[in-house]
């Protein structure tokens, strides 16, 4: 049987995406959950490139290192390898169903979908923002693979 699978995603894969892979990873390990977790980007900016200096800090102060990731794109057999894949906004979410292809199965739904009446909430970008923004955007995806994690123990 094959493992639960997540992909987050996000617009570069350099900030909030990298972010909730960490944070998925850390929730799967405390629950003791195994599962197949990685993180895409939308577009190719920075396909190749490690997270921003700025989410590796937040990351880091919070015990997870994203520092070895590298940023890739969404390819189309992402959404055949995964059963769910996380968008970060509301942006992500068009245009991840706008890229699946034809029958395509995975279940592509907003990472505070899962978190109860936060449904259709955001993951705000912190990139152009300052340092406390991408603590923020921590908080939230914090939260939202919490919740995430639990229900896939549930289903479990």
């Amino acid at each position: 049987m094959a493992l639960p699978s997540f992909l987050f995603v996000c617009t570069g894969n350099i900030c909030r995406s990298p972010l909730a892979e960490a944070a998925m990873r850390a929730e799967a390990s405390k629950r003791g959950l195994d599962l197949d977790i990685d993180s895409a980007a939308t577009g190719v900016w920075h396909v190749g490139e490690a997270p921003d200096i700025r989410a590796r800090r937040v990351a880091r102060k919070h015990g997870l290192t994203i520092d070895h990731y590298l940023a890739r794109q969404v390819k189309e057999e992402d959404f055949t390898r995964f059963d769910h894949i996380i968008a970060l906004d509301g942006g992500h979410l068009r245009a991840l169903r706008r890229l699946a292809p034809q029958g395509a199965e995975a279940r592509i739904r907003l990472l505070l979908d899962h978190v109860p009446e936060r449904e259709g909430d955001e993951i705000p970008d912190p990139f152009y923002g300052k340092d406390i923004d991408f603590e923020t955007a921590w908080q939230e995806i914090a939260l939202g693979c919490s919740h995430l994690a639990r229900a896939t123990l549930d289903a479990a």
